[in-house]
């Protein structure tokens, strides 16, 4: 494993940006997108203060700061969708970290902080979905993970997994680039991956072939994720936890999401 940057002290993060973007703020997000807000100086505007906010958040806490990049649907496969080929997306990516960097230096008086790369899963991030090997995944997802390292990232993490073999081509990936890495998986209402995996044993599983540095629950509320922490296990691994507010199912809420945001995205036309 990689040396964790975040070993030293208690980090805040943020919280779910596309959520707040579009809820809080009134964005319209084709794809659940934020990435192209960063080639835009409106949309710069827009980041800057959500993440100021979270630097304040840290402030009060006496807590470091990991910022991640905007970047959770910058791959192949959801970039296509928005006209983003494979340079556009290096040029994205690699914006993306620049832009936090300097949001970096704007926080200078907090303890620590740390700029990561976010990357999301080939597919949707709820439903497992047609599958590609663990090797396929490293090949997928390895490009962004370079743009993050050669813009000076300091870490990577991926979100909202719902299987261990992507999982499993995340880490090869970021170890073959050299960052440290964070694995996030998301969870049904019964504490078990999309694909039916039980938590414990995605985490063993990732581990057994040699981890990534720490692991992560997102998008799930505590009470969906407790039936897979039940008994002993290798709990100590998980490093983050980034809450879903709703302790509805998980599914209805994300084809409820997809709705809002056509509608949303209809009267942006």
């Amino acid at each position: 494993m990689s040396a964790n940057p975040l070993e030293e002290g208690r980090f805040v993060t943020d919280g779910g940006l596309e959520t707040d973007l579009i809820f809080n703020r009134g964005l319209d997000l084709p794809e659940f997108a934020a990435f192209p807000l960063v080639e835009e100086a409106s949309g710069r505007e827009v980041l800057t203060q959500y993440f100021d906010g979270y630097a304040d958040v840290a402030r009060r806490a006496g807590a470091g700061l990991v910022m991640e990049t905007p970047t959770w649907r910058a791959n192949p496969d959801w970039g296509a969708l928005l006209g983003y080929d494979a340079a556009a997306l290096d040029r994205v990516n690699r914006g993306a970290v620049g832009f936090l960097h300097g949001r970096r230096e704007a926080h200078g008086d907090l303890d620590a902080v740390l700029v990561g790369g976010t990357l999301g899963p080939r597919g949707d991030g709820y439903v497992a979905g047609e599958r590609l090997s663990a090797e396929g995944y490293a090949d997928y997802h390895r490009p962004q993970l370079a743009s993050f390292k050669a813009a000076d990232a300091d870490l990577a993490t991926v979100l909202t997994l719902v299987g261990t073999d992507e999982a499993l081509g995340v880490v090869a990936a970021a170890r073959d680039v050299g960052l440290p890495v964070a694995v996030g998986f998301t969870v049904e209402t019964d504490g078990r991956l999309a694909d039916g995996t039980p938590l414990r044993r995605a985490i063993e599983d990732v581990d057994a072939a040699g981890g990534p540095d720490w692991f992560v629950v997102n998008c799930a509320h505590p009470v969906h994720v407790s039936p897979g922490l039940d008994g002993a296990g290798p709990w100590d691994r998980i490093g983050g936890f980034r809450r879903h507010h709703s302790k509805g199912d998980t599914r209805r809420l994300c084809q409820r999401q997809r709705q809002y945001l056509a509608l949303v995205h209809e009267r942006h036309q």
